[in-house]
């Protein structure tokens, strides 16, 4: 039989007629169906093309393997734009024919073209032969430590800054949130401030607050978030807080269905903000409080975000929330 070439995958661009291909060789790799997860992503495109880069490699069997990658425009801060890449799978018989390599390269040149100055991904350490692919395509570890915390880990530790008990007093795990303590912790971490969801109308004062923390206009960033939130609610969990009737803080965050084949889904926290003027006043614990609210209803049992080892504030109070040192590392490529 002749082995295919690579002048036999052009790469083009992903379309919705090419979902069951895609489906069936991520199944192949994964080793279950993840349809739901890609539907997602294509909508996702579809409503917003100027975030989402979606490739596929053409051989004559149809589609030989796909890219999808989201542009990260500014978490917690981020000058550089990028764009991460999220899913990334090769038919089984075109595997080792640099079909994955061709793909990539794809992708940052559509990164030149378009002004985004890396390629971004997250990986399991123990996840070896991705590791190694990623190495051999020039990704370099990057300092951004990874964080995560369960639903669970989060609101024992919210519960206890709330109801002011030191760690020695923590009650086990299996705290039944939904009793009468739980309703009090939830009364007493929201009692600082009034939480809800993130409205159209609140865009000026989150960027105005957002501006005050960065000393940049990231407009286009809050808008993106802002505009998805209000497209998939399923998808996103983003949060404003009120005192003194006026928005002083915001939270965004999503919901990742199985990006690099995770098993379950997770949630990744994108950015927090205060309003300087009304910090140490409880605002963030209040949104990150109504977050674990949010996510235990959508039934998602882990919180994933990347900080900067530099940003000490938010390393400590993210840590002070429950957050605890992840398995997965966070790599970098520049275009």
């Amino acid at each position: 039989m002749q082995t295919a070439t690579l002048a036999d995958a052009p790469i083009r661009a992903l379309t919705q007629q090419d979902l069951d291909a895609v489906v069936a060789i991520d199944a192949a790799i994964v080793g279950r169906v993840r349809k739901s997860y890609f539907q997602r992503r294509v909508k996702a495109a579809l409503a917003q093309p100027d975030l989402h880069v979606q490739l596929a490699a053409q051989d004559g069997q149809g589609v030989a393997g796909f890219i999808l990658a989201r542009r990260s425009q500014g978490e917690f801060g981020r000058i550089r734009q990028g764009l991460r890449v999220e899913a990334l799978g090769v038919r089984a018989e075109r595997q080792g024919h640099g079909v994955g390599r061709q793909l990539l390269d794809a992708l940052a040149d559509y990164a030149r073209r378009h002004g985004v100055g890396e390629l971004r991904t997250v990986a399991a350490w123990t996840d070896h032969g991705m590791l190694q692919w990623l190495h051999s395509m020039g990704f370099q570890l990057t300092s951004d430590m990874v964080l995560e915390c369960s639903v669970a880990d989060g609101y024992q530790a919210e519960r206890d800054d709330a109801l002011g008990l030191p760690a020695a007093q923590t009650p086990g795990h299996e705290t039944d949130y939904g009793a009468p303590e739980g309703n009090d912790f939830e009364r007493a971490s929201r009692s600082h401030c009034d939480v809800r969801a993130m409205r159209a109308e609140d865009l000026p004062r989150i960027l105005r607050i957002d501006q005050q923390i960065t000393g940049r206009n990231r407009s286009a960033y809050i808008e993106g978030k802002l505009g998805e939130a209000m497209d998939d609610s399923a998808i996103r969990v983003s949060l404003t807080a009120q005192l003194d009737g006026a928005v002083v803080g915001f939270l965004m965050a999503r919901v990742d269905l199985g990006d690099f084949g995770r098993a379950e889904p997770v949630a990744v926290l994108d950015t927090i903000g205060v309003d300087p003027g009304y910090g140490h006043r409880g605002v963030g614990h209040a949104l990150v409080s109504q977050l674990f609210a949010s996510l235990q209803a959508l039934h998602i049992d882990r919180v994933e975000t990347a900080v900067r080892p530099t940003e000490l504030p938010l390393l400590g109070f993210l840590l002070n929330c429950g957050f605890v040192r992840s398995q997965r590392l966070a790599f970098a490529r520049a275009v």
